[in-house]
């Protein structure tokens, strides 16, 4: 239904002794309508169970059934998808207001269906029946997440054999490898068919990651020599800690070191130099609690929707200090991964990922090292980023791109995902030149 405030009014004008109540137009178009929404239950958990909406291919290449279905997992921890659905990749984002959807030009479920999860329980509109039943390691976050994807495949006639693949960004850093990791060496033959995983400026070998910050703030003009000794001194209070496995110390401590890095260098967020102000979550937050969202989401309408949860985020305290690299070494010798991160991000990055990815045990990673970085052009024929990619490992950097790379460059981070899934562009052949291929999606 189109509401017309035109309309209204002339109508209120031409009978002014009655009474003319005008609707203001809906938050929710038809075609911001999600295919399916609601809850999945959480079998290792009775009474728990899992928020989701799901958004089917707008113009998909293939018969539903063989469809690429990515799954998408927020950070935090305890942060809800939610965001990454309404202000970084879903097909309708909160940008300028909360009241009002705009079409999102690069959404990822052009070409591929879109499933947001708020994991783990507790998280978003998710629902926890205790906080004892909160996952407090990555090996119980699997579980729950495995359960709840199962449990959207059955019901879903025609999905059994849909190619899956986890995607996520920030925290998912780690829920991405560990659920990847559960289904390759626990349940290979089960109902999920994963075929990747895609990390977007992710947690995921925190130690190795954190003794980046000072060196990279320094050779980016941030910070000069003597704060640089400072911070270096604050990463290795958190080091130690790790070492003396002080899980929830350590993490505190990486904490406090993040603090004094964003006191030192004065900037709005940490999460990409180039914004005056951070990002905009919060417009999420006052659009989930409208009653008409939640009646379009099938919620109930008590329920206080939450960005992040502080009471996920003290249960996984002790986890944030922990490697999940050995996970991502076991599952990059059995399906494709995809690292990317956007280059204006000072907490989870391009260089500290780099770091990382230098000390894994895998058997190509030498051939990954000395592989060409190759441009990635944009449709313009701009600089959108820089390809790394040797067998089953693609390292991307993006260009004018911060923590949320999709509400950063939805276009280009769009392209980005489609060329990996299908493996066009940069993401084939190893031996494609650079100088053959200036975007992504050029055969598409």
């Amino acid at each position: 239904m189109e509401y017309v405030p035109t309309l209204c009014f002339l109508l209120s004008t031409l009978f002014l002794t009655a009474s003319v109540e005008c609707q203001p137009p809906p938050i929710f178009p038809d075609a911001a309508l999600p295919t399916k929404s609601g809850y999945l239950p959480v079998k290792p958990a009775p009474g728990s169970s899992m928020f989701y909406t799901f958004y089917e291919a707008q113009n998909p290449t293939s018969p539903l059934a063989d469809t690429p279905l990515l799954v998408w997992l927020q950070g935090g921890p305890g942060c809800s998808s939610m965001i990454g659905n309404f202000y970084e990749l879903g097909p309708w984002r909160v940008l300028s207001s909360a009241t009002e959807l705009e079409s999102n030009p690069g959404a990822w479920n052009r070409l591929f269906g879109l499933l947001f999860v708020d994991n783990p329980i507790g998280v978003g509109f998710s629902i926890a029946a205790s906080k004892q039943d909160i996952p407090r390691n990555q090996r119980q976050v699997a579980e729950h997440l495995h359960a709840a994807l199962v449990e959207f495949i059955e019901q879903n006639p025609g999905f059994e054999h849909r190619p899956v693949y986890i995607t996520g960004e920030s925290y998912a850093g780690k829920y991405v490898p560990a659920i990847g990791y559960y289904i390759l060496k626990e349940k290979p033959n089960g109902k999920v068919n994963l075929k990747g995983l895609a990390i977007g400026n992710g947690l995921t070998d925190p130690v190795t990651q954190l003794q980046t910050h000072a060196v990279n703030v320094y050779y980016s003009g941030l910070v000069n020599a003597k704060q640089r000794k400072e911070l270096e001194k604050a990463q290795e209070i958190s080091v130690a800690l790790v070492k003396s496995q002080k899980w929830r110390e350590a993490a505190d401590a990486r904490t406090e070191l993040l603090t004094l890095l964003g006191n030192m260098t004065g900037l709005a967020t940490l999460y990409n130099t180039a914004r005056a102000i951070p990002y905009r979550t919060d417009l999420v937050v006052d659009l989930l609690n409208q009653r008409e969202t939640k009646l379009v989401l099938g919620v109930n309408e008590t329920m206080r929707f939450e960005d992040c949860s502080d009471e996920v985020e003290d249960v996984l305290r002790e986890d944030v200090m922990k490697s999940v690299k050995f996970m991502v070494e076991y599952t990059v010798e059995r399906t494709k991964v995809l690292l990317y991160q956007g280059m204006l991000d000072l907490r989870d990055g391009v260089v500290s990922t780099e770091e990382w990815i230098k000390t894994m045990k895998w058997s190509e990673l030498e051939m990954f090292l000395t592989a060409e970085r190759r441009v990635w052009k944009d449709a313009d024929g701009g600089v959108a980023g820089y390809v790394q990619k040797w067998g089953n490992l693609s390292h991307v950097a993006v260009a004018g791109a911060g923590h949320f790379v999709p509400t950063d460059k939805d276009v280009n981070s769009r392209d980005m995902i489609e060329g990996w899934v299908l493996g066009k562009g940069l993401f084939g052949i190893e031996d494609v030149k650079p100088t053959i291929s200036s975007r992504f999606m050029e055969s598409l």
